[in-house]
């Protein structure tokens, strides 16, 4: 299978469910939103290590915000609704709070399990904080020295899937980080998915395990160039960088999205392969097979457990 001079192996994604949330903030200009967001999502990479994964799904004109304001639309992914739960609270307490000008509204407001925010925030108010119902939904208003922060009582909690990804080699850095580049401008636009490591991009991809006792993940040595000649090597000759990019979504049909316009984007002079990354299929139950995504014609979620 080929892109162009691209060569697309014939292998596939390893993802698994996870829950997540969806956050509305919105701040007095894009400064102020763009500080939030940035703190919001910061070490929101992977949770091998981090409490959640977190990144910016679209920005949202000011137009189409509950307040009319500029704002953005934040996935948070986490492996339980409790874990998250303690994720989301404290991120929005010290990274959005903090933050001035800025309000949270939920972005799941039809989800029936549902996650506290505001309740539990609102005691930073001392007693003087406020409830307000707006269209049917409760929201609390703390007194902070700009004024009040606005908050709503809880956020929806949702199923979703984590892990999609695809993985190019290329003959150098300068090729490898601009084909990144691409990508991520290609997943920018897509609804119901995020790309949660630095800049969208991993490049250090891990495998499970490692010879130290007690660390869960360890370097994939099978895709670092340096380590040629030193293990089951997958990078081909003359291919000397090697990057992954990450996809966390709210279902199957966002991951295959995403993969698709990332694997589409990343292809061209000097990526010499894209493959994807799984464990034989012992990790997570969805599987998306490469070729059905060059092939419109076949659904990844017909792969579901299939390697």
């Amino acid at each position: 299978m080929q892109i162009g001079k691209t060569q697309i192996v014939d292998t596939f994604a390893e993802a698994f469910g996870m829950v997540y949330t969806r956050l509305v903030i919105t701040a007095f200009d894009d400064h102020w939103l763009s500080a939030a967001t940035n703190e919001l999502c910061g070490y929101g990479s992977s949770v091998i290590a981090c409490d959640a994964e977190v990144g910016i799904e679209q920005h949202i004109p000011a137009e189409q915000t509950p307040d009319g304001r500029p704002g953005a639309a934040v996935l948070a992914f986490g492996f339980s609704a409790d874990a998250l739960t303690k994720a989301i609270s404290k991120r929005v307490g010290q990274c959005v709070m903090t933050c001035a000008s800025t309000a949270v509204f939920d972005g799941l407001p039809d989800a029936e399990k549902r996650l506290p925010l505001g309740k539990t925030l609102r005691f930073f108010g001392d007693g003087f904080q406020k409830s307000k119902v707006v269209g049917g939904t409760r929201y609390w208003r703390i007194p902070v020295m700009d004024g009040e922060f606005f908050c709503v009582e809880s956020l929806g909690i949702e199923k979703g899937v984590a892990g999609g990804n695809i993985i190019f080699q290329a003959v150098d850095q300068t090729t490898a980080l601009t084909a990144a580049r691409r990508a991520i401008e290609a997943l920018a636009p897509l609804p119901d998915v995020i790309a949660p490591f630095p800049g969208g991009v991993a490049r250090s991809g891990s495998k499970v395990g490692s010879k130290y006792k007690g660390l869960s993940a360890s370097t994939s040595d099978t895709n670092c160039p340096t380590l040629r000649g030193r293990v089951e090597s997958q990078v081909l000759p003359g291919a000397n960088c090697v990057l992954e990019i990450v996809l966390d979504g709210s279902n199957e049909e966002a991951i295959a999205a995403g993969m698709t316009a990332a694997m589409h984007a990343a292809a061209g002079e000097g990526i010499l392969a894209i493959s994807a990354g799984n464990y034989g299929g012992k990790l997570g139950k969805f599987h998306f097979h490469l070729k059905d995504l060059l092939n419109p014609v076949s659904s990844p979620s017909q792969k579901e457990g299939t390697g």
